[in-house]
Parts: C-alpha cells; sequence; structure tokens
C-alpha cells in the first residue's frame, strides 16, 4: 500500500531500528511475503518496494535526472547508446529494509542482460538510504552510483502494447548478485509474477519507451513509499479514448448545483 515516508518509516520500519545486522540479514532481508495476485492491463504495477525517487519523461539523451551536474538519460539507464525513443523513466530505491524480491509490473516475454560496473568497483548508495531513512527526504546528489554501478536490464515485450518496456536492477557497493529466479531468455511472465532478487540496498528503475497507441500517465507522486506487484505506478491509455479527467463535471456550474 502506497505511503508517505513519515508513514512507512513508522510502521514498517521503527519496530526494526534496533535490531543488530546479523538478525536483520538472517531473518528479515530475505522475506518474501504473500500478497493478492494483481492483473490489470490498464496498470504498470511497482516492479520493487522502495521510494520513488524520480518520474520524469526525457528523449534518449535528455536528463532523467541532473547528478551534481552530469546527466541521467534514458541511453546511460539502459547502457544502450544505440537507444532512441524517448521514455518515461521512474526510480525506485531498495533500502536494506525492503522486500529485495522484484516483480513483472506489466505482463509479457523477458529477456536480460548483465551490464558490469562502468569502474573497478560499485559505489554504495548509503547515502541515499541515510537521507531516506534518518532524514526523510530524497536527495538525488546522492544518486551518483547510477553512473556506475553494475546493473542487469530486463527487457519486457508486451504483445498488447505492441512494444518492449524495461526494468532495471541496479547494484549496491556490497553487491554482486543480482539472481533471475529463471536464467531462460524470451519467456512468458505475468504481472505481478515474481523474476529476481537483488540482495542488500539497491535500486529499480522501470522505463517505458512512449508509444503511439498508448499514453503512459504516472498516477504516484514522488517520495512517496509503494509496494511491488500491489501499488499501480502507470496508467496505461488508448490515445483514441479521451482522458477521462478532461470530461466535465455533470456537478459544475448553476444546473448541476455545485459552484466553481
Amino acid at each position: 500500500m502506497v505511503k508517505t515516508l513519515e508513514e512507512w518509516v513508522r510502521s514498517d520500519i521503527s519496530p526494526y531500528r534496533e535490531k543488530p545486522l546479523s538478525w536483520l540479514s538472517q531473518y528479515h532481508f530475505f522475506r518474501d511475503p504473500t500478497r493478492p495476485a494483481y492483473s490489470d492491463p490498464d496498470f504498470f504495477f511497482s516492479p520493487a518496494d522502495g521510494v520513488l525517487l524520480y518520474q520524469h519523461l526525457a528523449k534518449p539523451d535528455e536528463p532523467v535526472v541532473d547528478i551534481k551536474g552530469r546527466p541521467y538519460t534514458p541511453r546511460d539507464a539502459l547502457c544502450d547508446p544505440a537507444f532512441d525513443r524517448p521514455a518515461l523513466v521512474i526510480g525506485i530505491f531498495m533500502t536494506f529494509f525492503d522486500v529485495h524480491v522484484n516483480r513483472v509490473p506489466y505482463s509479457g516475454r523477458l529477456s536480460h542482460r548483465f551490464v558490469e560496473p562502468v569502474s573497478t568497483h560499485n559505489l554504495p548508495m548509503l547515502d541515499m538510504e541515510k537521507n531516506i531513512l534518518d532524514d526523510l527526504r530524497v536527495d538525488l546528489a546522492a544518486a551518483d552510483y547510477l553512473h556506475r554501478n553494475q546493473r542487469v536490464v530486463n527487457r519486457v515485450h508486451s504483445p498488447r502494447l505492441g512494444q518492449d518496456y524495461y526494468v532495471l536492477q541496479i547494484a549496491d557497493q556490497a553487491v554482486n548478485r543480482i539472481t533471475p529466479f529463471d536464467p531462460r531468455q524470451n519467456r512468458r511472465c505475468r504481472q505481478g509474477q515474481r523474476f529476481s532478487q537483488i540482495r542488500y540496498g539497491s535500486q529499480c528503475d522501470l522505463v517505458i519507451p512512449l508509444s503511439d497507441r498508448f499514453a503512459f500517465e504516472p498516477v504516484q507522486r514522488t517520495g512517496r513509499h509503494v509496494e511491488a506487484g500491489v501499488d499501480p505506478l502507470v496508467r496505461v491509455r488508448p490515445l483514441d479514448q479521451p482522458d477521462p479527467r478532461d470530461r466535465p463535471d455533470p456537478l459544475d456550474g448553476p444546473e448541476g448545483g455545485r459552484a466553481r
């Protein structure tokens, strides 16, 4: 269920803040709670538990975010200089306290490729985690790991949408294990299905190239905490259908009795 940072820290984090790291690592981190199975082709659901860092629509070489003066573009995210489509990019930061099992946002066929770190070692994500848990804020200046760290690019082809979308799993400094549950390529996957796990702190990005058939509309606020497979992130609307938000409210105006 979507929560503000304050609500999430108070309800989900506070009971465990005083637990030793050894206990958290052994008994808390690897949990995989049972959740309801949602299936709705009108939405992309969250692929990860975590805090929404950014939601931005950008051309392939335009910044999704600027990190200490250096742009992070869709091409950077996918580690693909040939990527040539504008895309909606949503970043989800997974703290040490989050469930780290990732789920399929939208049904299709799943393939994956591993991308090695740009430098010798992954950069730590600890500053981002401290900003979120201690200061209850998102500071993108702490996200310079986005340019450097190892990742897995999961590509999902959706027959309904007639296109691919991507789920990026970005590893932390202490992580060298992003573990797909099934090594086969181009396999069928269902919305909400578990497909992989990243160990310890990490990030998961959803990248949806724009379409000439569908509009992709974010439905959550940046800074909120979301849960994988439970909370919708993006509404899918056929472009030949009007946006319901543009329809006049029958209760507006003098005949309906509601004053503006």
